[in-house]
């Protein structure tokens, strides 16, 4: 017994030490594992992260004070992240999952009643000079507070205007292209043809597709380590850099209520169909610490409210109308910061019967580790003209491996 015990010891040790050193295991903040294959064709690396959020919340009562309407605690987000390349540099991809509660719930017959795991799957083929084909799941080229990532926020969460007018992920194929005009002066465009129904729906194209173009320019060059998609300044850009960019999604046929997002609109005779097309106008400025993010958004339909063959209304209305979100905030050298958000979002009123509304935001965020361990909190005011006032208040840790 004793000297199979010592062989299973060695074999242990010999297994592990080959596994060392096949892998690398890096600081924090950089991935669990980096993989690479033993002729060096294919890499992997995986990360997790956690995000753990605490919310309370106050209303007007039938009094027209302000009152506690609740709190609750959860975890917000718990996503596992694969990416590397296959076979050549040039061909790249990745795959993220969600875990938590909010990242898998919308299963409906659409997803053959699953839960929605999958986030992002795609590949990125770089077939040609600065030319990128991205094919599979993942965010469409829209509005800017969506394309930054939920684990590089500069807030706790993202705007109502997001919530109201963004098209987030969808499945399909997306052409990625970049050139200079002048030394500094960077354009970046991206043109993208998808489903249309929003992420894991596993039932076909319902209606028409979606199409989206977006274009970036960067008049001082790119940001420092790519980061015009990241927020805050940490990197303490020395020289102003500025992004101003803008997009346009159509999606033809729609058969949901905020494009490729919100709920189906049905009819007596099946899905109720009309063309949707959102214009967003982006910009992004950071420099010495200080940094600076604002979007415009409007949307339109064809035909905003939902009927039947008879002419009759289902209920259902496509949620057009228009929002702008502007955010600053500054970075001191001991990586505290202050950041504070404006939000208004106007919806059609003649169609959706919604007041303005606006949202005042106050954060302070702590970075430990940047991004990757933090801590954010804000306080958030919002106003419905003629309508109810709310106070919401946010404590959040983000941990990411």
């Amino acid at each position: 017994m004793k000297v199979k015990l010592i062989a299973l010891g060695l074999f242990l040790s010999v297994s592990m030490t080959s596994f060392a050193q096949e892998t690398s295991v890096p600081k924090f903040g950089k991935g669990i594992l980096n993989l690479v294959g033993q002729d060096s064709t294919w890499t992997m690396k995986v990360a997790a992260r956690m995000q753990f959020l605490g919310i309370g919340q106050w209303g007007e009562n039938d009094q027209g004070n302000l009152a506690s309407v609740g709190s609750n605690f959860l975890v917000r987000r718990a996503r596992l992240k694969f990416n590397g390349f296959a076979y050549s540099p040039k061909f790249k991809y990745k795959i993220e999952l969600g875990l938590s509660n909010r990242d898998i719930s919308g299963a409906s017959e659409f997803t053959h009643d699953a839960p929605r795991y999958i986030l992002d799957a795609f590949v990125m083929w770089n077939f040609h000079k600065n030319f990128e084909l991205w094919i599979g799941q993942t965010k469409l080229p829209g509005n800017i507070e969506r394309v930054v990532s939920s684990a590089n926020l500069q807030m706790v969460d993202r705007s109502l205007l997001n919530s109201r007018f963004t098209i987030d992920r969808d499945m399909g194929v997306q052409l990625r292209h970049k050139f200079n005009i002048s030394e500094k002066f960077i354009v970046k465009e991206a043109l993208a043809i998808s489903q249309g129904e929003g992420r894991n729906v596993t039932k076909g194209n319902l209606g028409g597709y979606q199409y989206t173009a977006r274009v970036d320019f960067l008049p001082f060059g790119g940001f420092t380590g790519n980061t015009q998609f990241i927020g805050s300044d940490l990197k303490r850009e020395e020289q102003p850099k500025l992004m101003i960019g803008a997009a346009y999604d159509f999606n033809n046929n729609a058969v949901k209520t905020r494009s490729n997002q919100g709920s189906y609109m049905f009819t007596n005779t099946g899905f109720y169909e009309t063309d949707i097309k959102t214009l967003y106008i982006n910009s992004m400025f950071k420099y010495n610490g200080f940094s600076f993010m604002g979007e415009y958004a409007d949307r339109n339909a064809g035909n905003a409210v939902a009927r039947n063959e008879d002419g009759t209304a289902t209920g259902d209305i496509v949620q057009v109308g228009k929002g702008l979100n502007l955010m600053s905030g500054y970075l001191f050298k001991n990586n505290w910061e202050v950041s504070g958000r404006y939000t208004s979002v106007e919806l059609d009123k003649n169609i959706t019967n919604k007041n303005k509304e606006t949202q005042y935001t106050l954060g302070v965020s702590k970075y430990i580790v940047g991004h990757k361990l933090k801590v954010q909190t804000d306080a958030t005011y919002l106003n419905e003209i003629n309508g109810p006032e709310g106070l919401i208040y946010r404590l959040q840790l983000e941990v990411h491996f």
